[in-house]
């Protein structure tokens, strides 16, 4: 919950004026990348839900959010629903091998706990910094979330 709502705290920062922003042409959007947070939260409940994940059944990219709102409230409750689906496991369900698959080739299975830390969140942390990135090139402060920034300094 602790990486969580950090996420939230960054994805507080989104300007909606530059949602359709990206540093590099192979970039994400500024809203692409919001709502690839999004996903991986999405990832998570699935992690917890079911047994394994097919890519070949998901479009590759999903149509960026486009305002800062519409981030905060998919992002929002879907922390409730991960939140209560972790709350509800048990050691055995953790335990269980979870596989990620894109038809027939597997590219990983490991235990579901495993899976959620590093599929899951390693994975958002990974974006999320990023995302920091981002909005550090739009001159956008930054807030602390392992101490201050240069943004806080000071303060």
């Amino acid at each position: 919950m602790h990486e969580l709502n950090n996420t939230r705290r960054i994805l507080e920062r989104l300007p909606d004026e530059h949602m359709t922003w990206k540093p590099h042409v192979k970039s994400m959007t500024l809203g692409g990348l919001s709502t690839h947070l999004i996903n991986l939260l999405n990832w998570q409940i699935a992690i917890v839900l079911y047994p394994e994940f097919d890519l070949s059944t998901v479009p590759l990219r999903r149509e960026a959010l486009e305002s800062r709102e519409a981030v905060l409230e998919e992002f929002d409750a879907n922390v409730i629903k991960l939140n209560k689906l972790i709350d509800e496991c048990d050691e055995t369900t953790l335990g269980e091998d979870w596989t990620l698959r894109n038809g027939d080739h597997i590219i990983l299975r490991q235990p579901r706990a495993l899976a959620l830390r590093t599929f899951g969140l390693n994975h958002m942390v990974h974006h999320r910094a990023q995302l920091g990135v981002y909005l550090r090139l739009l001159d956008i402060p930054l807030p602390g979330l392992y101490g201050p920034t240069a943004d806080e300094e000071g303060k």
